[in-house]
């Protein structure tokens, strides 16, 4: 089946079927032109015939001209004299020719017409045989003759038609002998050419397939100069024109995905059904913090928020662009949803997503700086101006009030001193002023120092504090003091912030890159409107601002200045009452 459906088999197929058709009209053409040739030159020759012996008869004596005419027959004609009603003589019969009755030819009435009128006649019949029951078709040429003795006689010719037809199935056969012989030729001349023609087309196929699996150098060769060499010609064109546009289109696509890559914004685009084709590295950054806040692990998932979901479905049924607002571990997302066209109907949409959370936060920060400052001096300055005025006014009588009021004055004027510097070294810091020594530092040692440091107050509070170190090498450089002091202070909030029974653990890991240390905790958390604040000045977990361990709020913005200065960053997990996550890392340093 494979072969009648290859081009090989069609045209070979149709050039036999055309040149059967053909011959097959000529062939019957030819046999009835053969098959009326030979009737009418048989007709032809037997009545020069007759007019021979009637000539002989006339121009000779009677017995002569008989023993003439008996000669100028063939073994398949018969001869038929007839002088009277009387008198007659017929040609010598033979196994081969047949005899008609003297009677057959005086009682047909066209017959004996020879003798009335003295004119030729010819007819064909199918006279009974004495000895055969079938009518054998006979042709029968009657010619007049004048004797001496102007006696008016007839010669009859006559001869069996299937003379004629055994020549014409002669003819038949060689003429069907012709037609096999030329069938048999167009079919090897067809089976050539197919294969002649169909081979480039093959080799053409070949260089298709192999085109079609990215090979775009693959060229056909030219063999000839017509028109399956100019479609090689053209082949050949088309593949270095795919090349070039597949080129063309693989840049577009690198530069297409640098500028996603480099983009601020997040970028995600839908298909028609609302699956995820394509995104950038902070639209995968808002999805992960999605995935986190509902509860899963697997970040290869194809989910996206409800209010995006939303959107996308607004833009894909009105065909405008929607813009809404989604809150995410307490950071603000803006999401502008446009659908996309594919020439005349909508074949996806587009998410921008864009991260409002700084400038909300620099609005928050605006307004709650001043408040912040004159709060945080104005509750040291209270107690100093009113235990001053105590000790002024001679309230405080004894030696020990004056002593425990000189000492809350001391305290607080430390507690402002303490605030002070560490809003000017949160200042140099910002300002890009602060000064690392680094040096190579053996982690294990080192962490276990500072990790012994919260040993006395975790057992206070009855909390597990554990570390979980997994580093390649055991040496890692830093600026020991600052770290210390970013680790010191993460871990003493995870211990303030953590109910009893509960769990601190510092991990610490490295890799190709640098190092990673994350300080866990299961405690209290941070609710998700406050975690983009969490690095800014001032911010407390303690919302009462309480005296005593409740701290500055400075300790988190220095940390992040810290580590910014290692050329690291530092980020928050959290999930309000399950615990916090603080992660930073550092890189490696080029020696």
């Amino acid at each position: 089946m494979m072969f009648w459906r290859s081009v090989v088999g069609k045209l070979w197929f149709t050039i036999l079927l055309l040149v059967s058709f053909v011959l097959l009209i000529l062939t019957v053409m030819l046999l009835e032109f053969f098959e009326n040739y030979h009737a009418k030159e048989t007709e032809r020759e037997l009545t020069n015939t007759a007019l021979k012996i009637a000539e002989m008869l006339e121009e000779h004596e009677l017995s002569v001209g008989l023993e003439i005419s008996w000669e100028l027959v063939d073994d398949v004609t018969s001869v038929t004299v007839i002088k009277s009603t009387n008198e007659y003589y017929s040609s010598p019969a033979s196994e081969a020719n047949i005899e008609l009755p003297i009677s057959y030819f005086l009682d047909d009435e066209e017959l004996s017409y020879v003798l009335k009128t003295e004119e030729p006649v010819k007819k064909i019949s199918s006279p009974a045989m004495m000895n055969s029951s079938e009518d054998l078709r006979t042709l029968i040429i009657g010619v007049p003759f004048r004797l001496k003795t102007d006696e008016t006689g007839a010669v009859y010719l006559y001869q069996s038609l299937e003379v004629i037809q055994e020549t014409t199935k002669t003819t038949t056969k060689f003429i069907f002998l012709a037609a096999g012989v030329a069938i048999i030729l167009t079919t090897i001349f067809a089976f050539f050419l197919s294969t002649r023609i169909t081979a480039p087309l093959r080799k053409m196929k070949e260089a298709a397939f192999e085109v079609a699996r990215g090979k775009f150098d693959t060229k056909v060769p030219i063999l000839d100069q017509d028109e399956i060499g100019e479609l090689a010609t053209a082949f050949n064109q088309m593949g270095r024109q795919l090349k070039f546009n597949i080129s063309a289109l693989s840049q577009e696509k690198e530069q297409l995905k640098s500028i996603l890559s480099s983009m601020a914004d997040g970028v995600i685009t839908f298909n028609r059904d609302g699956t995820i084709l394509i995104t950038n590295p902070p639209a995968e950054r808002f999805l992960q913090n999605w995935y986190y806040e509902q509860g899963s692990t697997s970040t290869n998932s194809s989910a996206v928020p409800s209010e995006v979901m939303e959107l996308f479905q607004l833009a894909v049924n009105t065909e405008k662009e929607q813009v809404g607002e989604v809150s995410i571990q307490g950071r603000f997302w803006v999401i502008i949803v446009s659908p996309l066209y594919n020439q005349t109907f909508i074949r996806g949409a587009v998410a921008v997503v864009r991260d409002m959370t700084e400038e909300r936060q620099l609005d928050k920060l605006r307004k709650d700086f001043i408040a912040n400052v004159s709060h945080e001096l104005r509750t040291p300055i209270s107690m100093m101006q009113g235990y001053s005025e105590a000790i002024v006014d001679d309230i405080a009588q004894t030696d020990e009030e004056k002593k425990e009021m000189a000492k809350v004055i001391y305290d607080e004027s430390l507690r402002m001193g303490r605030l002070v510097n560490e809003l000017l070294d949160l200042a140099r810091m910002e300002a890009g002023h602060i000064q690392l020594t680094v040096e190579k530092i053996d982690i294990h040692p080192y962490l276990q120092r500072i990790i012994r440091k919260f040993h006395g107050l975790a057992k206070d509070k009855e909390i597990h504090l554990n570390a979980d170190i997994q580093v390649a090498e055991d040496a890692f450089q830093f600026d020991p003091d600052r770290i210390e002091q970013v680790l010191t202070n993460l871990i003493d909030n995870a211990i303030r912030h953590t109910p009893k029974d509960g769990r601190v653990i510092v991990s610490v890991k490295s890799d190709d890159r640098g190092l990673h240390m994350e300080v866990s905790d299961s405690g209290s958390g941070i609710p998700d409107e406050d975690l983009p604040f969490v690095f800014e000045r001032f911010y407390k977990a303690d919302k009462a601002r309480t005296r005593g361990r409740s701290g500055t709020g400075l300790g988190l913005a220095i940390a992040k200045n810290i580590i910014d200065a290692h050329k690291g960053y530092i980020s928050v997990q959290s999930k309000l009452g399950q615990g916090t996550t603080f992660s930073f890392f550092i890189p490696r340093i080029s020696e």
